[in-house]
């Protein structure tokens, strides 16, 4: 699949660190650093536009190194860019750990997959078929 990219930024393009990685790497665009204080969040440009084909959407998703060594996450992860989305790919990076943590330019911040979706047509009935779990939720399915 061949997806355009526009690249803003400063550092090379988005690519995949081993022959079966099902994310690439997103790196930030800063003119300055970034202090994240213990549970601040902050919108962390990387200079990428993308046009994603139709049926496909762009997840963003926290890089696990960065969530063990400095405790930093993407907010609201999955976060989806949609195929009609133009506009700059920008990530909410959250600090989930006690201490300051500074975001550079260029800094790896997150992994970015390319995932084919549908659009469901919803139909509105009054009854749902039955099934053996019904409406168990949380933790219905464990072991008793």
């Amino acid at each position: 699949m061949k997806v355009n990219i526009v690249n803003k930024s400063n550092n090379d393009l988005p690519g995949y660190s081993t022959d079966h990685s099902a994310g690439m790497d997103l790196r930030a665009y800063l003119k300055e650093p970034v202090i994240l204080k213990p549970l601040e969040r902050a919108l962390i440009p990387t200079g990428l536009y993308i046009e994603l084909p139709v049926g496909y959407e762009a997840q963003v998703r926290p890089r696990s190194g960065l969530a063990l060594k400095k405790g930093i996450s993407v907010l609201n992860t999955p976060g989806t860019i949609d195929a009609d989305y133009r506009g700059e790919i920008g990530v909410i990076l959250i600090n989930l750990s006690n201490q300051e943590v500074k975001i550079e330019s260029g800094e790896r911040i997150c992994q970015m997959v390319i995932a084919k979706h549908e659009q469901a047509e919803l139909i509105n009935v009054e009854v749902l078929n039955e099934t053996k779990r019904g409406a168990g939720g949380f933790g219905s399915t464990g072991v008793k």
